[in-house]
């Protein structure tokens, strides 16, 4: 069990392209009643209205974006390559059907209303600041249409204000 500890977004040492599209993240929402999570490959970090955001996209029939649009808070944390069988099996099995967050023997932990992972190396506590789903029409390349959305199931992009970064 590790202890966090407070930074600002520019002192984290590695890149989104690692982070997010290399080690995977998980986008944790809920309450203290229940909490879902799911394993993200898509996302980034950066700067929006002035405002460090990070942002992911969530496809309609994952379970986690019930939680994801009717709390105001998510997070995204981040995990050594020890979890990658647990991050795996987020990204694959849905909390409609199974409690995957025990079954991994990750522990839910809070920063006021927002729920995380003791088990993460980085977790990023955020507010929604907007989201939008992607239209068929707003594609500039159609080929991601035939490759991503042959089911027609476009992912809500979420802009999300970082509001403090936690680090083991």
């Amino acid at each position: 069990m590790g202890i966090f500890h407070e930074i600002s977004p520019s002192e984290l040492k590695k890149t989104p392209f690692e982070m997010i599209g290399k080690d995977w993240m998980l986008v944790t929402a809920g309450n203290h009643n229940k909490v879902n999570t799911m394993t993200a490959s898509w996302g980034g970090l950066g700067v929006m209205w002035g405002k460090d955001v990070a942002f992911t996209v969530i496809r309609p029939q994952r379970y986690t974006k019930e939680f994801i649009d009717r709390e105001e808070t998510v997070s995204l944390s981040f995990y050594n390559e020890n979890y990658r069988k647990q991050l795996s099996l987020f990204g694959s099995v849905s909390g409609r059907d199974r409690d995957k967050i025990s079954e991994c023997g990750f522990t839910t932990v809070f920063d006021g209303e927002t729920p995380y992972f003791e088990e993460a190396d980085i977790v990023l506590i955020c507010r929604k600041k907007f989201a939008q789903p992607f239209m068929e029409e707003s594609f500039l390349d159609t080929e991601l249409l035939t490759k991503w959305y042959p089911e027609k199931d476009y992912h809500t992009l979420y802009i999300l204000e970082i509001e403090k970064v936690l680090i083991k």
